[in-house]
């Protein structure tokens, strides 16, 4: 897509980013509070780890009906539906620590109030994840639909940089206020960043769709995305990416730390994970400025996905063969800059291509791949590292990164802008 728009973009963008962020730390709030409240109310490890987990599978599920919906109905309303299932989560949260909601659901049904508690938790997540879904999809929708080929580029990092950074935010934020104040605190915290997000894009988002008369199936996905194979390299590197960062790296940073005894002062390795996490989301968000601008102004964005490549596995690389407290932060800073640093580049590239009237469901199948790289990433990566160790593994992501730019290099560089294959997009919806 390349139209102009009668749409400020500035304006747009930045309220997209604030939603964005605060949709991001409503998702990070979760990660320092529910293990610690696992084992306060009962909950066991797997518990735990499916009420963490099950948002990211429901958004993977939903991903592509979610951009069916935004192409076919417009972005507004099922954006700010989006935020408001978002902000419903929180409240979820405070109401499985409450023992009136956990008592009268134990008593309605026959289970235990730890059970409720937990269902209550999990449906919770469950809504984040649906919200998510509307939110992540629909905010390269609407960046895609105000934005030309000479700016998306710019545009996509911002918004890019608002979804890297507000999942760190949210762990920070919740595990200080949940320290210094308690749960329902940090959760209320979450609460009140969502309303905010939601009330900002109650007054700024427009409301964009596309003007055409033909659209395509929702059961016309799988083949929209295999039909140009340049919608499948993108969604393969994005798999890749996904994979190799929210899987491998967020699964094993503790236990790396850990077993290779890196300290900084007093923190144990889960409060080195936290920190060197810090940094590598802050080298990811600064990457989306710098990539986004610079794939602007070259011939090829696909060519600004390259040297970010190179970045990325070489900081797997780093990890793999200097496992110190320098050699880590260094290492995670690469990983950071290079993940956002090839994503980028390909998010607009894939704007450039899209229909006029798929560019929802196009963006849900890449964070299709995404989700799925992300929700396997964490099932091998702890017994890849306990079979062969973390040097193995990460030098195995490094090789991961070098297939990856492979793909790159020869299904995008030097592809063109045309759109997705007019054939595949002709069927009337």
């Amino acid at each position: 897509m390349s139209e102009e728009t009668p749409y400020d973009t500035r304006t747009v963008v930045l309220s997209l980013v604030v939603g964005v962020f605060f949709g991001g730390m409503v998702g990070g709030v979760a990660f320092p509070t529910l293990p610690q409240l696992g084992s306060i109310l009962g909950f066991s490890a797997l518990v735990v780890g499916v009420i963490l987990s099950i948002n990211r599978f429901t958004r993977m599920v939903l991903n592509a009906p979610a951009g069916s919906i935004l192409d076919r109905f417009g972005t507004r309303r099922p954006m700010l539906a989006g935020f408001l299932l978002e902000g419903l989560a929180p409240v979820g949260y405070v109401l499985g620590l409450t023992d009136v909601w956990t008592n009268g659901i134990a008593t309605a049904l026959p289970v235990s109030t730890t059970a409720a508690s937990a269902g209550t938790f999990l449906v919770a997540r469950i809504l984040w994840g649906v919200g998510s879904a509307f939110v992540i999809v629909g905010a390269f929708s609407t960046v895609t639909r105000v934005t030309t080929t000479e700016n998306r580029g710019k545009w996509t990092g911002y918004m890019r940089g608002g979804q890297t950074l507000g999942f760190p935010a949210g762990l920070v934020a919740g595990g200080l206020v949940a320290n210094l104040v308690g749960f329902r605190a940090a959760f209320a915290l979450a609460g009140v960043a969502d309303v905010l997000a939601l009330v900002v894009a109650y007054f700024v988002l427009p409301d964009l769709r596309a003007e055409v008369e033909d659209r395509t199936r929702l059961r016309e996905v799988p083949r929209l995305a295999l039909a140009d194979f340049r919608v499948l390299a993108i969604g393969l590197t994005n798999f890749a990416g996904r994979f190799l960062y929210a899987g491998i790296l967020l699964s094993t940073i503790v236990t790396y730390a850990d077993a290779n005894d890196i300290r900084i002062g007093f923190l144990s390795a889960t409060g080195v994970s936290g920190v060197v996490m810090a940094v590598s989301a802050l080298f990811a968000a600064i990457a989306t400025v710098v990539v986004g601008n610079a794939a602007d102004r070259l011939p090829d964005r696909a060519l600004a996905s390259l040297p970010s490549l190179v970045v990325f596995g070489a900081g797997f690389a780093v990890l793999a063969l200097v496992p110190t407290l320098p050699g880590t932060l260094v290492g995670v800073a690469a990983i950071g800059a290079g993940v956002e640093g090839t994503s980028l580049p390909l998010l607009a590239y894939l704007g450039d291509i899209s229909p006029a009237d798929d560019v929802g469901k196009l963006g849900g199948v890449y964070n299709v791949f995404g989700d799925f790289g992300g929700t396997l990433g964490p099932l091998v990566a702890l017994p890849l590292a306990t079979r062969f160790g973390y040097t193995a593994e990460y030098l195995l992501c490094a090789v991961i990164v070098v297939v990856t730019a492979a793909l790159v290099l020869v299904a995008l560089v030097g592809e063109g802008t045309s759109t997705v294959d007019e054939r595949v997009v002709s069927a009337d919806d």
